[in-house]
């Protein structure tokens, strides 16, 4: 295993981590404890991908290893979050459908020898998540932040629903005709 994909497994165990330390209200700080945490692993999803490319190492486990491991950490920060009251409910529907969807074309494509690599689209939506999960963990009550959450919060849902089109678009032929 490369040294892209085991920070890509990293990711992974980072989660239940991360997940833990944002639900103990009883620890001091544990948002912004959760938020490095969850920082240090957005990062990480940025470091694999450059040694990734840079060194050749792009596998077709990494492909699929990767956007899961950032559905994992987005998706649980997102659930964490809509609990503690800071997002609604309709956002993370919305975004974890979007999830599932393509999860399910991934495996059929998967089952006919294709493999779907992240799109821009993909990527640009996973940037827009992250850093609205960081301004949500964080929960400053100010009013530049508050107005800027709200801009993150809404570019993300418009992103996950174009992304969202643009896969099944540039995929169609997996769904219409199983890949063949």
């Amino acid at each position: 295993m490369n040294l892209p994909n085991k920070i890509t497994l990293a990711r992974v165990v980072l989660v239940p981590v991360f997940v833990i330390i944002m639900l103990l209200d009883c620890i001091k700080y544990n948002n912004i404890i959760a938020c490095v945490i969850f920082c240090v692993a957005c990062l990480s999803d940025f470091l694999d991908g450059y040694l990734a490319r840079k060194n050749n190492l792009v596998t077709n486990f990494g492909k699929f290893a990767d956007p899961l491991a950032d559905k994992m950490l987005v998706c649980a920060a997102l659930i964490c979050l809509t609990g503690a009251g800071k997002l609604a409910s309709w956002v993370v529907i919305i975004i974890i459908c979007r999830e599932f969807i393509i999860s399910g074309l991934r495996l059929i494509a998967a089952d006919n020898g294709i493999v779907i690599a992240a799109s821009y689209w993909g990527k640009f939506k996973t940037v827009f998540q992250m850093f609205m999960c960081i301004f949500l963990i964080v929960d400053l009550d100010v009013f530049f932040i508050n107005v800027t959450e709200q801009i993150l919060i809404w570019a993300s849902v418009v992103l996950t629903v174009v992304s969202l089109v643009d896969y099944v678009y540039k995929n169609r032929k997996v769904i219409t005709e199983g890949g063949m």
